[in-house]
């Protein structure tokens, strides 16, 4: 284990050991029959005790004495010094235990649990981990005791980031001491406690510190991971941020009939309205948030006669989320032809809004665009189309030039939509700047990865900030390099540079309306359906995941096709997106296609020649945040019902039932994956009654 060699035991050995597992068998055997048959005498305690120091991991047995404690304290005879004693041998159990394991998680957790009960005194326990921590400095088990113990003491926090200074100054070599030192510092930045504000000033003096680690050994990646936090620490805004919406601020709709007409002549909601008869308001926060509501989101419009409803955009079905929505709904409005109606949007003038930290959203924003409604909306009739959907290249254009009027929005456009967005200050930045030249000098010196790694996320970060978008994203060429040398140098983490690589190369193409333009096509020959369509092609850009999203909210036909996708995670914000192609990917199950979900307005479909069912079992299906993930009531009786009505097997269908069932595909490919056989195909089907074309062929 951990590079260890392991050698072949002496006789004398294996029989000591023998002996020994000889002796642990007959203890657990007592204790299983004193622990089912509810003994807690002294005698059968004691055996409990021994066995424990010789395997502290069997967490049955410390919850047998956990049961035996309680039933001695629920004794109303038990005096207070009868109950310390009580308590006080279970401490003595569990220091003999961790001297026998130090890493033992069930040692541990008794020990919090003794001490909750409130009997014991806490005096002697940071001298006991000072003896702990002095045999094993880095032991994460300790330091987390170590928290627990300072949180029952109500030790300061300054008293504590003494300590790990001091722990760090001995031997910088020590994740675990960096790790506590951010968690304590984070919680005096954020009640700004008297010498840690303002927070420039002590992160200052936290780069000094963890610049003596780096640079006394590059090596040594503890200190890298505390730089990492600094610089997240440096850069980002606490509070929640409205960064872009849908309509953005400033947007013209113009509704005619079932139809949405731009002043451009290219329909901005062709599939949306049609479909659903609604138009989608999003709201695209820098980070996770919960209590968006109609008592802190304020929308005035002639349009509304009540209240919108919003929900958040999340595929795990969490209250917490980035993206929310809400539908305005055409059909059964009263309104006056060919009047212009204002809608305005405005936020963060009340509390309620909080993210997932808790920080209160508390920035003032104001969204404001128009509608106006030509003709009264009508039912729309379904339409037999003489083709499908194609992808091919030459049915494509380029656009030569973007007007104003154009549909698009892109980071520029969005971060001048909203009122009053704070931003870091000028300090932060010239400590940005200050650190990529220390770094840039450091990697003229020597070759190392995790400095390449750290000067990558740097210039990452100062891109970012709103000084330097404005110039374009300066450094991206850079940055993109540094991650191509990464998958070069470290083949092992080929996967995460390449991620942050696709991250970097999508947020310069959204950059800008001019870095979108060579992505921006129209399609030569469309059926009337999707006629007028700004189709946004980024397909053959070796993209491993999607990401600026924000950008992207206004699409409605997403071509990302031959890219190097296994996950769409933030597709389920673009509540207008009409066709997708997501051909020649590395997608590998359903629970990949989870976000699909949430896109009532998606009519084409396209996940052709990916892996979809390569895999008998999707190991993915708990690491990831995912629909499938069990994490909402399913009606397995149902659907058992409806598999065994149409011939198929329930247990085989049930991942794709829970993703197309809520679909209204007009067209699917599903060709060259390898579930794509004729049962598949005739569940399909069955589950999409709207479906007109599967595989590309006719279904009329």
């Amino acid at each position: 284990m951990h590079g260890r060699p392991r050698n072949a035991l002496k006789e004398e050995d294996t029989a000591a050991l023998s002996a020994k597992a000889e002796k642990l068998r007959s203890l657990q055997s007592h204790f299983l029959a004193n622990h089912h048959n509810r003994i807690y005498t002294k005698e059968a305690l004691e055996g409990n005790a021994k066995l424990l120091e010789n395997n502290p991991e069997w967490h049955t047995a410390w919850n047998y004495r956990k049961l035996a404690v309680e039933s001695f304290l629920s004794d109303s005879h038990s005096d207070p010094e009868t109950v310390k004693s009580i308590l006080d041998e279970e401490l003595r159990v569990v220091e003999n235990a961790l001297r026998k394991n130090f890493k033992s998680y069930g040692a541990w957790y008794h020990r919090k649990w003794v001490l909750s009960k409130g009997h014991s005194s806490i005096d002697k326990e940071l001298r006991l981990l000072d003896a702990f921590q002095k045999a094993d400095p880095r032991n994460f088990h300790a330091w987390n005791y170590r928290r627990f113990v300072a949180a029952l003491m109500k030790r300061p926090d300054e008293d504590e980031l003494k300590y790990t200074e001091e722990v760090i100054g001995a031997n910088f070599s020590n994740y675990s001491a960096w790790h506590n030192r951010s968690i304590l510092l984070s919680n005096l930045l954020k009640r700004k406690a008297e010498g840690y504000f303002p927070k420039e000033n002590v992160l200052e003096g936290e780069f000094e510190l963890v610049h003596n680690a780096i640079f006394t050994d590059p090596d040594d990646q503890s200190g890298w991971f505390y730089h990492l936090w600094l610089i997240d620490q440096t850069v980002k805004i606490d509070a929640p941020l409205l960064v872009s919406s849908w309509p953005s601020h400033g947007f013209n709709i113009t509704l005619q009939g079932n139809k949405c007409l731009h002043g451009s002549g290219l329909s901005v909601l062709n599939s949306t309205l049609p479909n659903t008869g609604t138009l989608p308001i999003i709201l695209y926060f820098n980070q996770a948030v919960e209590g968006v509501n109609s008592s802190t989101v304020n929308v005035k419009s002639e349009l509304l006669s009540g209240n919108l409803v919003w929900k958040p955009l999340s595929t795990n079905n969490s209250n917490n989320a980035q993206v929310w929505v809400a539908y305005l709904d055409i059909r059964n409005l009263e309104v006056q032809l060919s009047k212009t109606y204002v809608v305005e949007i405005s936020l963060g003038h009340s509390k309620g809004i909080v993210s997932s930290s808790g920080y209160d959203y508390g920035h003032p924003s104001r969204v404001t665009f128009e509608l106006c409604i030509q003709t009264a909306y009508t039912e729309p009739v379904e339409q037999q189309e003489g083709k499908s959907n194609s992808w091919k290249d030459d049915d494509f254009q380029k656009f030569d030039h973007l007007q104003e009027s154009e549909p698009i929005c892109s980071a520029d456009q969005v971060t001048s939509e909203i009122d009053h967005i704070p931003t870091t200050s000028g300090r932060c930045e010239e400590a940005v700047v200050n650190e990529i030249n220390q770094f840039r000098d450091l990697l003229s010196e020597i070759d190392c990865k995790i400095g390449k790694l750290t000067l990558a996320r740097l210039l990452t970060a100062v891109d970012s900030l709103p000084s330097s978008r404005a110039n374009n994203m300066v450094n991206t060429e850079e940055i993109l390099q540094l991650y191509d040398d990464l998958m070069r140098l470290d083949p092992t983490h080929y996967l995460y540079y390449k991620d942050e690589h696709s991250l970097v190369l999508l947020r310069q193409i959204t950059s800008s309306r001019d870095s979108l333009l060579p992505y921006c096509h129209y399609k030569k020959n469309a059926i009337e359906a999707f006629a007028g369509y700004v189709s946004l092609r980024l397909q053959n850009l070796s993209l491993s995941r999607m990401g600026s999203i924000e950008n992207l909210l206004w699409v409605q036909t997403l071509d990302l096709s031959h890219n190097q996708l296994r996950s769409i995670e933030g597709l389920e914000a673009m509540q207008l997106l009409s066709c997708l192609n997501l051909s020649h990917n590395k997608l590998g199950s359903f629970t990949a296609l989870g976000p699909l979900r949430l896109l009532k307005s998606l009519k084409v479909l396209n996940i052709s020649y990916n892996e979809i069912g390569s895999h008998s079992i999707d190991t993915k299906r708990y690491l990831c945040s995912s629909p499938l993930s069990h994490t909402e009531e399913f009606a397995w009786d149902q659907f058992e019902i409806f598999a065994d009505s149409i011939g198929i097997s329930a247990a085989t269908f049930w991942e794709p039932f829970l993703i197309f069932q809520s679909l209204n595909l007009t067209e699917l490919d599903t060709k060259g994956n390898p579930v794509a056989d004729e049962n598949f195909r005739s569940f399909l089907v069955k589950v999409l009654p709207t479906l007109k074309w599967l595989d590309e062929e006719d279904l009329s």
